[in-house]
């Protein structure tokens, strides 16, 4: 099943605001429905399956991502989640491996995409591996433990 990666509209708010995630994935995140409001250099984006939204996650371009990179031209990616009802389907290693053309098109002079993964979220952190992140080393404390900071060259 193919997916496409969308800028958030308002068409997508009903869908994304019925995306559920088991209690053990949910305190690893943010769910759409409780990023009403973004700030000025945070893109939602939107994973649509067969024309429905069925996951999300943000792109930053923030002062936060210095907490992650010194690289001027980092993005960080947070807040991904894949609805409850469409996971084991391989739709977030779609997204992840889309994400790539995604930035090249929408942000150009982004050359690195960070994250923090909690140290506990082993499901997570394989799908990162899987599509191409590694390690940094560096660690930051994140709202339910210690968090990794992985990172992906463009």
């Amino acid at each position: 099943m193919m997916i496409n990666l969308e800028h958030y509209s308002e068409e997508h708010l009903q869908a994304l605001n019925e995306i559920n995630l088991p209690e053990d994935q949910a305190k690893f995140t943010t769910l759409p429905h409780q990023l009403t409001e973004v700030s000025e250099g945070q893109h939602r984006v939107v994973i649509v399956a067969k024309d429905r939204p069925i996951g999300f996650f943000l792109l930053n371009n923030t002062e936060r991502v210095k907490t992650f990179t010194d690289n001027p031209n980092a993005l960080l990616l947070s807040s991904l989640s894949i609805d409850e009802k469409e996971q084991e389907k391989g739709y977030a290693k779609q997204a992840m491996l889309l994400i790539k053309d995604f930035v090249h098109n929408e942000f150009p002079n982004c050359n690195e995409i960070v994250l923090a993964v909690n140290h506990q979220n082993i499901a997570a952190q394989k799908l990162y591996f899987n599509v191409g992140y590694y390690d940094t080393g560096r660690r930051v404390d994140g709202p339910v433990g210690e968090q990794w900071v992985m990172s992906l060259a463009l």
